[in-house]
């Protein structure tokens, strides 16, 4: 499979639940070495995700993979978001990542799940 396919580059170029917004938890996280930066706002209620955006810069893996997972993560309880795993990301990018482009598309999830244990 081509890493830029077609569903990776619109989220890209399109990301959804991509702001700033008011929440009742948030993180940052950032890779220093390709200058990936993502941060996540969530709003969490009676043990769900209610509400939540991202402000995700960077590669086109790390921008596509917060969309992805901020658009999945809407209504899912917290329990089941702390339980995702990096292999869940792959299988939503759809494509085989390198070790440092997998770094680049796992950034959203480590954030989302910093953001949750606080």
């Amino acid at each position: 499979m081509d890493l830029y396919r077609e569903e990776i580059l619109d989220h890209y170029k399109h990301p959804r639940h991509a702001g700033k917004s008011v929440c009742s938890n948030s993180a940052h996280a950032d890779n220093p070495l390709c200058g990936d930066d993502a941060y996540v706002y969530i709003t969490v209620k009676n043990g769900k995700v209610l509400h939540a955006t991202h402000v995700t810069q960077g590669c086109a893996i790390s921008v596509a993979s917060a969309s992805m997972l901020l658009e999945k993560i809407q209504g899912m309880a917290v329990d089941a978001v702390l339980k995702l795993k990096p292999q869940d990301i792959t299988d939503m990018l759809g494509t085989t990542l390198t070790p440092s482009r997998l770094k680049c598309a796992l950034l959203p999830l480590e954030t989302v799940q910093k953001a949750l244990v606080r």
